[in-house]
Formats: C-alpha cells, structure tokens, sequence
C-alpha cells in the first residue's frame, strides 16, 4: 500500500513537471510522464534546448504551482474530442490512435491550467504531493518511444520520496554509488578501456583487467569440473537454422546480429549456447545412468543492445557467459535445481557477497493467456512453477515472485544483485525448459530400456563475467581480495644499491605463483608505496639496509597498514593460505 501511495505521488508529480515546464517554455510540446523507480520524468519536445542549470527555474515554478492546485479531475474523453484538445502537438496525437486502436477508453486529468492525457491513477489529496519531498534530478536525451529512428526529446527526471528523510538518504547512497562507479574505477585502475573505432559495447581488457577476468574463468571453470560438469568449447558461428529449430530466432532476432552469406550458408553470431549444447548431447546416445549430463562452457555470446542501453561493463554488446545446460530426467529436476543454486550461493560467498544483502532470488513466472510471448502447454507450466517455488522454499531463500518475467521455453529463477546504486539487476537464471527436448528430440534410455524425454535446466553460476566483474569492482571499490588483485605484491627497494635483494625477494615470490611488481625505477621510496596504494594492491614489501643485514622484510598491508618486519618464508605462507582460501 505504501508503494501505491509513492508511486501515486510520483506520477502526479509527473504531471506538476508538465505545467511548470508549459508555463515557462509554452511554444514547448509534451510527450510522456510516468513514475518510475525513486522518482519520475517527462520528455519533452523544446524549440530551444534547455540546461542543467534551468532545472532550478523549472523546480521553482513547481512549488508555486502546487499552491494553486486543488485536485487531479478525471475526465472521459472521445477520440474526436481528444484530437481536438491535442491538435498541436504531434506526441498526443499519435497516442491517441494508438489507444483507440486498441480500444481503450481515453481520459484526461485536469489540475489548475494543465490538461493531459492520462489513465492515472493520482493522488486524491493533494496534499499528499505538497507534504512529500521532491527535486529535479538532471537532463538527458530520450528519443520518442525509445527507438533510434524517432526524434530525440529531453527528458527531465525527478526524485521523489515521501519524507525528506528518505530523499537524502537516497542522494547519500547516489553520492557513495558515483565513488563506486565501475567505468571510472576501471579506468583510473587501467582495468578495461573502449574504442570508437572498435565499436560501441566492446571492451579492451588490459593486463589487469585480463587477469581479474581470467582468474574467475579459472574459478569457475575448476568449481564446475569438481561437480561433474563436462566442460565443452562451442564455435562463435552456427547456422541461423539452428536457431530457427530452438525458436529463439523468431523471439530474439531483434536482439541478434544480421545475418552472415557464407558460400551457401546464412551464418550468425552465437547469441546463446543452448542449441550448441543440444547437439553435442545428439552426438552420441545416452542412458538414465549418464544423467543429469552437465554441459558446462565459458562462451562467447553476441547481442545487439541499442546504443542507449549500453553502460561500461554491465550492458556490452559481446560478452563471456559462463553457460551450463544440464539434461536431466524429469523426476530429478528439483533435485538438480537445488545442486545449482547451491553452486551459486558458494560462487556468490566466494565473491563476498553475501544472501539476501547483496543478492536475493526472483521467481520469474510465464502469463498462460499469451500465447504469442510463451509456449502453450499450461500442465508444464504449472509443473514447472512449482517445481521451482518449492527449490526456493525449501532453501530458505530470500525470493520474490514476478508475473511476464519468464522465457518463452519456461519460468525461471533470476538471481537480481544490488548495486553500489541501490538499485537490482538481474545477474543470472536458473530455467526450467520443458520446450527444447521435443524440438531437439532430446532423449535417453530409461531403467525399462525405452526411450524417453528429458527436461533442461539452463543456468549460469557466475553469469556474465563481464557483468560481473563490473559488480565486483564496485563492491571492493577496485580493492579486490587478494586471489583476484591484478598484482598481489609490490616489491619497492628503498634505494638503488638494494635493487638486487629485492629482486631475489620478487623472484621467490614468482616462483610461488604470485603476481608481482618490482619497482626499481629511479624515484621517492614514499612515493612507489603510495603508488601501491592508489592501484589498491594487496601487499607491499620493503627491503632496506636493515632488512637485507637481518635477512627480513618489512611488510605493509593495504587495508590493515604496517604488519612490520618477517621472514619471507613466513610471509610467503601466510599469502599462501590467504590465496588458498580466496578470502
């Protein structure tokens, strides 16, 4: 009910934007308004462009117009009637059609001098909106119903909240989330980088970023292999038949990349590994004693997200997904269900990220009557669903449900971890296929020596690792544990007569599989520690005169400052255990 209530005062404000905006730009056209999560926006269409800076002028002409206000009044409107309010301005024009088209009743809210096309709801005190606390946010292009191919309009975003208490508790955590914020982290740790001329939502990992990257592939690729998945390599090409059979291309073409003429052949970019894993499964018979068959990989997958939606690392447009599909029978699903979101719960802790603060569970669910979006088969739908509520239940997980969330093949569980910001995003599935087996004809000989079908469960255990590593770099602010830091040890001597010793040091330390640098360039002994410091690396170890006469080293770690003087051999079995332990 409280949520109601905010987003009745969010959408209300939406529309107190609309006039003061009209009031003070009237040659201006107005577009949509909605409430949305923390707040609201309005797009509009200005004949001469506005600024951050107007956004004070804007707020001000709000408060004085709330004053005015009486009431939101509802109207039913004709078409002809509509058309005839909104002749001016193209946006309303087209809406109405739309909506008369699909023939929804038209209605109009009325407060003050300001008419607009609304289905509401708003508040009926008006109060409500006078006694909450609200401000303008910023600016930001938008084009007209999202496409590329409309005109661009500006959109004025709001923040609302009903207690100026929680509006500043809000733009504290913006504050903390902007000092969070991976794409700069990344760039001042020289993590990742992008390239116009490359192309929009393709990273360049360097060195560092490589590493971090490489050492979660490592994790996961090692984790899965212990718990019995067999890990495969799919090509990056496959035929657009293949997904054709799946019917995900009829689902997600908008989202694929064009088509490629090869020879005689139409190929694509692989923008998911299920049908590749299918026919790996095809390629030779299997029994009820092989199930459930883990096909686990690290792949390569391609989609096209609009320029618009693209953000560092967590939106690209070719990423590494570590993708599993587990063929299993039937009356094992809950079972294997159960296995794999505890091998994402033991990933997640490993991170550091703790259930139900960092992360909690959605069951995503299908809607029976839409027959265009989800597969008919209303029997395994309702199996399914349950089928994974139970999982959910049974471990005690934090989880919420949410309606037209599915796949088209089946409902799933969506992992949704919290950001610096706040705010949730869905990291990775657990989904429970009852489709693809029949379009594949996956089978396996059952305990009675007949053929039958078997069910998928398609999961990721650490997602996108792109994605991921965004997460996790804002989380440790670049700070990461010591198995996943680019370097793990700067070795600094303190001056240049002791760069042999200190090189022996480093040596030892490569040789123990740590990651090193050894700086013994020209430069302030003060000066490469805090150069240590500001790349966020775990250890530095100092060698001085009277480290090297008592055959020591002088140790100073990054989050708990000086851990003074020990002997290599004892400092090299702490990190060692650390490493091991991946705390």
């Amino acid at each position: 009910m409280e949520q109601e209530k905010i987003q009745k005062i969010r959408h209300s404000l939406a529309h107190l934007l609309g006039s003061a905006v009209l009031q003070i730009w009237p040659d201006a056209k107005i577009a949509t308004g909605p409430a949305i999560e923390n707040g609201f926006y309005y797009d509009f269409d200005f004949t001469t462009p506005i600024v951050e800076k107007d956004l004070g002028k804007i707020e001000q002409k709000m408060r004085e117009t709330i004053k005015k206000w009486k009431s939101f009044e509802k109207s039913e409107i004709s078409e002809d009637d509509a058309k005839k309010l909104f002749s001016g301005n193209p946006y309303k024009l087209e809406l109405i059609e739309e909506y008369a088209k699909d023939g929804q009743k038209l209605s109009t809210y009325t407060s003050g001098d300001f008419t607009d096309l609304c289905a509401g709801p708003h508040v009926e005190n008006i109060d409500e909106i006078k006694n909450s606390a609200f401000k303008l946010e910023r600016i930001a292009g938008a084009y007209w119903k999202g496409s590329e191919d409309n005109k661009m309009l500006t959109r004025v975003y709001g923040l609302a909240f009903a207690t100026k208490e929680e509006l500043s508790a809000y733009e504290l955590q913006q504050e903390e989330a902007k000092k969070r914020d991976h794409r700069k982290i990344g760039q001042d740790l020289k993590l990742f980088v992008f390239s116009d001329l490359i192309g929009k939502g393709l990273p360049t990992f360097g060195p560092k970023g490589a590493t971090i990257k490489r050492e979660l592939e490592r994790f996961t690729i090692d984790e899965e292999i212990k718990r019995g998945y067999h890990h495969v390599v799919t090509p990056d090409l496959a035929k657009v038949e293949l997904y054709k059979k799946s019917g995900h291309y009829p689902y997600y073409k908008d989202t694929m990349y064009p088509v490629m003429k090869i020879d005689e052949e139409e190929l694509i970019l692989k923008p998911m590994t299920c049908p590749h894993h299918f026919m790996f499964y095809k390629s030779e018979p299997h029994s009820y004693r092989d199930l459930p068959y883990r096909i686990g990989e690290i792949a390569h997958q391609y989609r096209y997200e609009k320029s618009g939606e693209l953000s560092g690392l967590t939106r690209v447009r070719m990423f590494c997904l570590a993708d599993a599909h587990i063929i299993s029978a039937k009356g094992e699903a809950k079972q294997v269900i159960k296995e794999v979101l505890e091998l994402i719960d033991f990933i997640n802790g490993t991170l550091g990220m703790v259930k139900g603060v960092d992360y909690r569970y959605r069951l995503s669910l299908g809607d029976r009557t839409d027959t265009e979006k989800y597969y008919k088969d209303d029997a395994s739908w309702e199996y399914a669903e349950n089928i994974l509520r139970e999982v959910l239940t049974d471990l005690n997980a934090p989880f919420y449900e949410a309606s037209n969330e599915a796949a088209f093949y089946g409902p799933k569980i969506d992992i949704q971890v919290k950001k610096a910001s706040g705010k949730e995003e869905t990291a990775f599935t657990v989904q429970y296929d009852f489709v693809m087996p029949d379009r594949f004809d996956l089978t396996f000989t059952n305990k009675e020596g007949k053929e039958e079908k078997p069910v998928v469960i398609h999961r990721s255990s650490i997602g996108c690792l792109e994605r991921t590593m965004a997460f996790l770099i804002e989380k440790y602010m670049g700070a990461f544990p010591l198995w996943l830091s680019p370097v793990q040890v700067k070795v600094v001597p303190v001056r240049e007569n002791h760069n042999e010793e200190a090189k022996k040091v480093a040596d030892k330390l490569k040789e123990a599989g740590f990651r090193v640098d050894l700086d013994d360039k020209d430069g302030n002994m003060g000066g490469k520690v805090r150069d240590a410091k500001n790349n966020k690396i775990p250890y530095v170890v100092i060698l001085g005169d009277k480290d090297i006469s008592a055959k020591v080293i002088t140790v100073e770690n990054r989050d708990k400052g000086s851990l003074g003087q020990m002997s290599l051999e004892k400092f090299l079995e702490m990190i060692e255990e650390e490493r091991k332990e991946k705390r």
